[in-house]
């Protein structure tokens, strides 16, 4: 029995189906999408890119990305600056928590912000781009007490707001942990010092080799307005490891500030590093290129739990570092150590098992942590403490002591050098609130746009690029080990930004409109409605890819 084939209008309409971008109304359903009297308008909004929500530095990165996207590099680079003044540095060693956030990674991948952002950091270095000096001077005086990322954020950003600052720190050259806690291979140091730079030709005063002991004295003395106590955590965390020679245990801290200050010091050729946080990685890195042959890291718990960035593990383990878990010390001879094995109880946490083993090893490192050196602050009455951090408020980084402010390693935070940049921006704002007799400083924030707000068949797929590495081979010196973008690279990367929860101008909703109730307004201007026009058919809402349109109910 012979049977037809799909008529030509069957296959029309299917091939409508699969192009329509708007829903057909169903007209059996609800009052009616369209009539004599509109029930509901369209009106353009911006919501919070997830990206921008997850920068512990407030950085608008949908905002510079764009301006990548649209080859204005330099006022990118300016619109990223006016929150964090190390894009160079960030790029390099920030573990992108906006990368985790991107919605992006629901489609493909995430864009690689960090790398994008190294672009921008380099190509200022490059063209020599410098910070706008402030019009006017305020006549306050704000002093900073340690020169590392936090310190140096809040300096900048309290130097751009008139203010005239000094930031006394105890060591020989600036940059705290940047420069002494991260080794060159992954930050080189004439990155760190040309963007210190930049600060310093903005009028910041930075004294080195001042350890501040008596605070309020310096306040008084230097007719100080306000203070901002921004202190690393440089003081390793100990335990106490029975040893016959004590020489042979070393503080991850002060090991890795000596090689960054150029010491070389003899590790031997086995060498065991005790902790699992990126310091720990860091040190047996470093060893490895010192001349280790052997360089293993001992963790009391598992992989899944320990603290460092997967990131920093997997590079340690691609340059042969050895990964010991479940283990512990207990005493170290002269070229051994003593481990105990550990086990992991019913509620997850590492017990002893009363079973040991030995383990090779010419020098420990003791990479347990650190702490922030607070003690000149508990002198001050009045002043909070937990143990080394002081208690500040949340929303000001005030102290219980008025005019002094502190963040960074030494309040309550996870330690890294984007939130110190963040708490120094933060500080800043409310240390000019608080001269000025304002309330502090805040924004309200809106709603973040999530990925199920987009229309993501706007976009395609396109790979994330990633950044040149040198091969684990040779990697045996300090030179850095990642490459920076280059322009082509970078400019793919931006292109890949959803531009998230706000407009990016791509005529759907004109298109969509059967009334021509939309006017486009010119490049960067956006679009308005015409209200007279519009029929509250939801046409440009149902298509934009980017949501950045609501349906409200009509007044």
């Amino acid at each position: 029995m012979h049977t037809s084939g799909p008529s030509i209008n069957d296959e029309r309409a299917t091939m409508t189906d699969q192009r329509d971008i708007t829903h057909l109304p169903d007209l059996a359903q609800g009052g009616g999408r369209v009539g004599p009297v509109r029930s509901r308008m369209p009106i353009y909004v911006d919501l919070l890119p997830p990206c921008n929500a997850a920068c512990p530095a407030g950085e608008n990165i949908q905002e510079w990305l764009r301006l990548i996207k649209h080859n204005e590099e330099e006022a990118a680079w300016r619109q990223l600056t006016a929150d964090n003044p190390f894009p160079a540095i960030h790029g390099r060693v920030c573990y992108h928590p906006c990368e985790t956030g991107c919605n992006r990674s629901g489609l493909d991948s995430a864009i690689s912000i960090h790398g994008v952002e190294r672009y921008l950091g380099d190509l200022a270095l490059e063209k020599g781009w410098q910070f706008d000096k402030p019009r006017q001077s305020s006549g306050r005086r704000i002093l900073i007490v340690g020169a590392g990322p936090s310190g140096l954020s809040a300096a900048y950003h309290l130097a751009r707001l008139g203010h005239t600052v000094e930031i006394r720190d105890s060591a020989e050259q600036p940059g705290g942990m940047m420069r002494y806690g991260i080794p060159e291979y992954r930050l080189p140091r004439q990155v760190v010092d040309a963007e210190i730079q930049r600060i310093v030709d903005l009028g910041v005063t930075i004294t080195q080799n001042h350890g501040v002991k008596d605070l309020l004295a310096e306040q008084r003395e230097g007719k100080f307005d306000a203070v901002f106590v921004a202190i690393g955590a440089h003081l390793s965390k100990r335990v106490d490891i029975p040893s016959q020679d004590a020489s042979k245990i070393v503080d991850a801290v002060t090991f890795l500030r000596g090689v960054a200050s150029g010491e070389r010091p003899v590790i031997g050729r086995r060498v065991a590093v005790y902790g699992g946080g990126n310091t720990a990685m860091d040190a047996a890195r470093v060893a490895r290129r010192l001349g280790a042959d052997e360089s293993i890291v001992v963790y009391r718990r598992t992989m899944e739990q320990m603290p460092a960035h997967e990131q920093e593990r997997a590079q340690a383990e691609a340059e042969g570092v050895q990964m010991n878990w479940l283990r512990t010390i207990q005493e170290m001879d002269e070229s051994a150590l003593t481990v105990e094995i550990m086990e992991l109880d019913e509620n997850g946490r590492a017990v002893g098992t009363g079973r040991f083993e030995k383990l090779e090893a010419d020098t420990v490192i003791l990479a347990l942590g650190q702490e922030a050196d607070s003690n000149f602050l508990k002198q001050i009455p009045g002043m909070s403490f937990d143990n080394d951090v002081v208690q500040v408020d949340p929303t000001t980084l005030m102290t219980d002591v008025p005019g002094i402010f502190a963040g960074g390693d030494a309040v309550p935070s996870e330690r890294t050098v984007t939130i110190g940049v963040g708490h120094g921006k933060k500080a800043a704002r409310n240390i000019d609130a608080w001269l000025n007799q304002q309330p502090p400083y805040s924004r309200i924030k809106p709603p973040i746009a999530d990925l199920d707000m987009l229309n993501l068949w706007y976009f395609g797929d396109h790979a994330r690029r990633q950044e040149a590495e040198l091969h684990p081979d040779e990697r045996s010196g300090f030179e850095e080990i990642v490459t920076t973008f280059d322009a082509t690279t970078a400019h793919f990367e931006a292109g890949r930004c959803l531009s998230c929860g706000n407009c990016m101008e791509c005529d759907g909703c004109v298109g969509a409109c059967p009334e021509d109730a939309v006017i486009k307004l010119g490049k960067g201007l956006r679009y308005r409605y015409d209200y007279e026009k519009c029929t509250g058919c939801a046409s440009c809402y149902e298509q934009c890819p980017v949501h950045a349109i609501e349906m409200i109910p009509e007044h």
